[in-house]
């Protein structure tokens, strides 16, 4: 499917279910909770490891992600839509990054170093974001839904929510390592591409990386809202 497809699947289409969650959240069973957590995130986390479509990747990790926002539905609702805002703004980023450059493969991105490294750079960034490495954005949520899970004694389902989120990092961190440090086969001879002038609009790409890579230091903030 186009990425632009794609991003509305990973992103709009998850609020309604995101807000009947939210509204039913007093009458769920925590143990139905943890259950679906733990295959979401498992499922999420081996189903991307050996994909090559980005979008794949993508998808693989959005149903890792649901795990996180499903589990602290019936400790903290707030949480729930703290951690999907957070995502849909790293998701967004990310496709609207893809989408610009025309990438929808590991490799593509590997020859995007030559087009335009700020935009490879961008990508890197949220990737890791996404996968919930400090000091980004994403690590925020995976921080608070952990702390919650351990103050409601629930010290082993947060360990093991801990390693799967590695899972989700080791993949992103897997298309980093390929994109930057190898170098794929190519016929062509010349280092640079010539690179065309963009039609499409990138005003809302700054403002969404800026967003879903420095929030962390926001932190005290959030915890006193939610």
């Amino acid at each position: 499917i186009p990425l632009s497809s794609g991003m509305i699947l990973l992103t709009w289409q998850k609020i309604a279910p995101t807000a009947l969650l939210y509204q039913i959240s007093p009458s769920l069973n925590m143990e139905i909770l943890i259950l679906l957590a733990i295959l979401s995130t498992v499922l999420g986390g081996w189903g991307g490891l050996n994909q090559t479509q980005m979008r794949k990747v993508l998808a693989y990790s959005s149903i890792a992600h649901m795990g996180w926002t499903v589990i602290i539905a019936l400790i903290n609702p707030n949480l729930t839509i703290l951690s999907l805002m957070i995502y849909i703004m790293t998701t967004l980023t990310l496709f609207m990054t893809l989408n610009l450059s025309s990438t929808t493969k590991i490799k593509s991105i590997s020859n995007l170093w030559n087009k335009s490294t700020p935009m490879t750079m961008i990508v890197f960034l949220t990737m890791l974001s996404l996968g919930g490495l400090p000091p980004l954005t994403g690590f925020m949520p995976k921080w608070l839904i952990l702390q919650e899970l351990i103050i409601n004694n629930n010290p082993t389902m947060a360990i093991i929510m801990a390693l799967s989120a590695l899972l989700n990092l080791f993949f992103y961190m897997r298309i980093i390592y390929v994109s930057s440090l190898t170098m794929f086969p190519t016929s062509n001879n010349l280092k640079h591409h010539w690179f065309f002038s963009q039609t499409k609009t990138t005003n809302m790409i700054p403002t969404l990386t800026t967003i879903s890579s420095m929030l962390l230091p926001l932190t005290p903030i959030l915890i006193i809202m939610t």
